[in-house]
């Protein structure tokens, strides 16, 4: 067992150094082989383990294996060390399978691209940072994880660096997930300082021994830990640099937004609970947090254009929804969204990226249309994505991962009817959007003609994740409908389970409920975008539907409040007595290269003169000693 989780992490970084050393001196078919196979062996392995794992349990509920020691400083001790459990076993089997999933598709989709090996290369130094991130057994060595990941990530979003658009947005996304990364050491730095380790069992540990519940040091840490996950998960107020991640190819959309970085967040937050559990204040501002953002991206998707950024909105909501379970408590149920989100997202960016390659980079959605018989495969596996995205009930896995959040939302001990309500209307929303994006994209008149029919790589791991998105929220049924637990079983051998102050037997009331609304969503989407698309125009033109379309002006706010003060700062600031005392300094180091520049002009004699008057005075000076 442990050989097989220190080998999960390290064949993708094998594979990185080997496809980054050869550059292009493989074909690109090896190249293939080696991006996409090692992470095929890697889902292989995890699945293994993960077996074996279940085995174990409830005997033992966790396995570790300690490689070698990284950092040996005073008190600092830090190992390479990782450690699998229920958690963790989940977020790797999500990271190496659909991941292998995306590789699967990049090898067709990336097959003309130039930068066919380097893109292989920097995709699977992402699946091993984030390996490495949810496998640590301490927060540094997790914070090294969660830097790889962000180094990746302008790696890739920028991966086209030719365009200075995607340039920008890679600088965008690193700087702003860099502003929740400082607090995130500091948040460690402090956990340091109290207790002497950076294991997170221990430092859990202590700080539910040491520090009493609500706390000024266990609010802060929490409030700076939870500064890192706004970051990475793109939730309110750091969430603008997700819509313009899109400038990635598709497959690195998928893979940011389904398998890895964005679900950093919550995991971080998920595997430090007891922190936040000791800082009430920080845990209820997750859950109000989460409500506003799902809300905010809903309404900003409803108004875009353009297809991948419509999924990037739908990204930042639905990680809303995971930080609203977060925040009431219900960590089965955000680890279960997670898990059926990665599903159906990786499989509508990727059915996107068809759509989008076929017609010739085309993004805008109301220049597409009548794809629904051009593109059969794409349309059906499309349509299960974002009905299991709408929680279609009973028969879509989404419908079984967001009801368990709506009713925690209301029915857990910190639940209550406005975070149940705001869960509902992002409900309404999201169906709305979904099937606005289907009627426009599949249904209509034909008005850009598919270039090419996609093949075998690119529609088998869409029909996978398809099947995924309809079955995969069977292993959790609610009571009313099938009492079956086995994801939460396995989750709560790890975290804690959630209380509830409402009765199962209104928990039906609610589901019928959220069938009602998810289902109202789609009725509404089919009148005014299908059947009388007239009745969409108005807001198509209100300055209500600008103000959606550019993400209710955070960018603008920023820009204003941010980015042009230190312009102006940097302008008026530019000739300051420190530019004097450095521009001296280097007028000095001139000075002295023309004066030893004089030695240097190539006569011999001048040389020799040099020469015998320099041993001359260090006789002298000798002698007279």
């Amino acid at each position: 067992m442990s050989t097989l989780i220190a080998l999960i992490p390290s064949i993708p970084f094998l594979s990185f150094l080997i496809l980054a050393l050869s550059g292009n001196k493989l074909s690109r078919k090896t190249a293939g082989y080696i991006g996409a196979g090692s992470i095929g062996i890697i889902a292989v392995l995890t699945l293994i383990t993960g077996f074996s794992f279940l085995k174990s349990l409830p005997e033992v509920k966790s396995y570790s294996v300690n490689l070698w020691q990284w950092i040996s400083a005073g008190n600092l001790k830090v190992d390479i060390s990782f450690s699998l459990d229920a958690l963790s076993l989940v977020f790797c089997f999500v990271i190496t399978f659909v991941g292998f999933l995306i590789h699967l598709y990049s090898v067709e989709f990336m097959a003309k691209d130039e930068g066919f090996t380097r893109f292989f290369a920097y995709m699977n130094l992402f699946v091993g940072s984030m390996l490495v991130l949810v496998l640590a057994d301490n927060i540094l060595l997790m914070y090294l994880g969660w830097e790889g990941v962000g180094l990746c990530s302008y790696l890739l979003i920028g991966f086209w660096y030719k365009e200075p658009s995607n340039g920008y947005a890679a600088r965008k996304a690193f700087i702003i997930t860099r502003i929740g990364d400082t607090a995130m050491i500091i948040g460690i730095f402090i956990l340091f300082l109290n207790f002497g380790t950076v294991n997170i069992n221990e430092l859990m540990q202590n700080a539910s021994e040491k520090w009493a519940v609500g706390s000024s040091i266990a609010v802060l840490t929490a409030a700076l830990l939870l500064g890192g996950a706004l970051g990475k998960s793109a939730q309110l107020p750091l969430q603008t640099w997700l819509p313009d991640a899109m400038a990635g190819p598709s497959p690195v959309s998928a893979l940011i937004h389904a398998a890895t970085m964005v679900t950093a967040g919550v995991y971080l937050i998920a595997r430090t609970h007891v922190l936040f559990s000791l800082a009430p204040v920080v845990q209820a501002a997750i859950a109000i947090i989460g409500a506003l953002t799902l809300l905010i991206a809903g309404f900003s998707a409803l108004a875009q254009h353009d297809l991948k950024r419509i999924l990037a909105y739908s990204t930042i909501s639905q990680i809303g929804y995971m930080f609203l379970a977060l925040g009431v408590g219900a960590w089965s149920a955000a680890v279960f969204h997670f898990m059926i989100h990665a599903f159906f997202k990786a499989l509508l960016f990727l059915g996107a990226g068809v759509v989008i390659l076929v017609l010739d980079e085309e993004h805008d959605i109301f220049k597409m249309g009548g794809l629904r018989k051009k593109l059969p495969v794409i349309f059906y596996t499309f349509l299960i994505g974002s009905a299991s995205l709408s929680a279609l009930p009973l028969i879509t896995a989404g419908f079984y991962s967001k009801d368990q959040i709506l009713w925690y939302s209301f029915s857990s001990q910190s639940g209550n009817v406005l975070l149940w309500l705001a869960g509902v209307t992002g409900a309404l929303l999201t169906a709305l959007y979904s099937f606005r994006m289907i009627f426009i994209t599949f249904y209509g008149e034909a008005k850009t003609q598919p270039s090419f029919l996609p093949g075998k790589l690119m529609t088998v791991p869409l029909i996978i994740l398809a099947v995924l998105s309809l079955f995969g929220g069977f292993i959790e049924l609610p009571a009313s409908i099938g009492h079956i637990h086995l994801f939460s079983n396995l989750i709560n051998n790890t975290l804690p389970v959630v209380v509830t102050k409402a009765g199962e037997h209104n928990e039906f009331l609610f589901q019928v409920l959220s069938a009602i609304v998810a289902l109202s969503g789609i009725y509404i989407a089919y009148i005014i975008y299908f059947k009388k698309p007239s009745l969409s125009e108005p807001f198509s033109h209100s300055r209500i539907n600008k103000f959606f379309e550019k993400g209710w002006g955070f960018d603008k706010l920023y820009d204003i409040v941010f980015v042009k003060p230190v312009i102006w700062l940097s302008i008026i600031d530019k000739n300051d007595f420190i530019d004097y005392w450095n521009k001296w300094l280097s007028r000095l180091a001139l000075s002295g290269n023309r004066i030893l520049s004089l030695t240097q002009n190539g006569k011999i004699r001048w040389y020799l003169l040099s020469f015998a008057i320099g041993i001359a005075i260090i006789l002298t000076f000798m002698l007279s000693k």
